[in-house]
């Protein structure tokens, strides 16, 4: 019976033991991830880290001597201020920018492999290098005037520098996930996923350029304006000869067309006139000749009388009487 309640003793004890175990043990066994975090399994007793698997957000079961080696999971922010670049015409000026990027869950093993998790200040440098690179194929004027054009272009290169040149696995996942002319994943290698990150956001803030380069842009502005305003005084100086011009050649052919008019008038005019001499008199000698008939005028004596009394009848200061009293009288003789 002694033997009975020793053995139960020894069991019992072992059964509290590891019951305590259990409590101790377990919670210990469990490791939390945040929303915001991924992570590795990390040993600590070693400190080895496995990077066979990839862990998001919750609380995991990893065992009692393993912790998660931690990475972010939202956006990184790279503030980049000052950046100093030249531009095509060989003036340095300094640009402004901010990045958002994003870690690829599906290529932290091979971040991990490549930075451990000093890679921010990797990204920091090559984002400078993209931007840096971007920056001459522009001169200093078309900074001011193409700036939506020039920030597309930094974005490009810093997201091809940071993200590589290969499509991601979900096309639909943002908007750049498949830049035109991206690699398929079938045919990528681990070099074409560049650092292994996505940029998402680029944002130019500005672009400063110093005052002396200014000053030399305003002068070659203001050169340009007053060579502009020399040529607009010129073409208005050819312009006022050449309306001048075709005024005098206007008024030339006016006073051509005039003369020409006035011309063919007096020409018209002494025709007609012509024409209406001819017409009268034609109608005259006819009107005499039937009136000769009428009249029984035959020689040309009776003509000739006739003729003169019709003159005189046509002038004004002449008056025409019959004298009856010295037709009389010299009948009476």
């Amino acid at each position: 019976m002694s033997d009975n309640r020793v053995l139960f003793f020894i069991i019992a004890g072992f059964v509290a033991l590891v019951a305590l175990l259990l409590v101790v043990i377990l919670p210990l066994s469990f490791s939390t991830l945040e929303y915001d975090q991924l992570g590795f399994k990390r040993q600590k007793t070693t400190g080895s880290v496995d990077t066979s698997k990839v862990y998001s957000g919750g609380k995991h079961f990893v065992g009692p001597d393993y912790e998660f080696k931690v990475f972010k999971a939202t956006a990184h922010l790279l503030d980049l201020h000052n950046i100093r670049v030249f531009t095509r015409d060989k003036m340095e000026v300094s640009v402004t920018a901010h990045i958002h990027y994003f870690l690829r869950k599906d290529e932290l093993p091979l971040l991990h492999s490549a930075y451990d998790i000093y890679y921010e200040d990797v990204m920091q440098s090559s984002a400078i290098d993209a931007i840096k690179g971007s920056i001459p194929v522009y001169n200093t004027t078309e900074l001011r005037t193409k700036r939506a054009e020039i920030e597309k272009v930094m974005f490009d290169a810093v997201r091809e520098r940071l993200g590589g040149k290969c499509c991601r696995p979900n096309c639909e996942q943002y908007k750049d996930a498949c830049p035109p002319g991206c690699t398929p994943r079938d045919k990528c290698t681990d070099e074409d996923k560049g650092l292994h990150v996505d940029v998402k956001f680029f944002h130019l803030a500005s672009i400063v350029i110093p005052n002396d380069i200014i000053e030399r842009l305003m002068e070659t502005l203001l050169l340009g304006e007053k060579n502009l305003r020399e040529q607009h005084f010129q073409n208005a100086s050819i312009l006022r000869k050449d309306t001048a011009k075709m005024v005098a050649d206007i008024q030339n052919q006016a006073k051509e067309i005039r003369e020409s008019a006035e011309s063919m008038s007096k020409t018209i005019s002494i025709v007609a006139q012509a024409e209406y001499t001819s017409t009268i008199e034609k109608a005259r000698s006819t009107g005499l000749k039937q009136l000769y008939d009428n009249l029984n005028i035959k020689t040309q004596e009776q003509k000739n009388s006739f003729d003169y009394l019709r003159t005189l009848r046509g002038l004004d200061n002449v008056h025409l009487t019959v004298d009856f009293q010295q037709r009389i009288a010299g009948s009476l003789g």
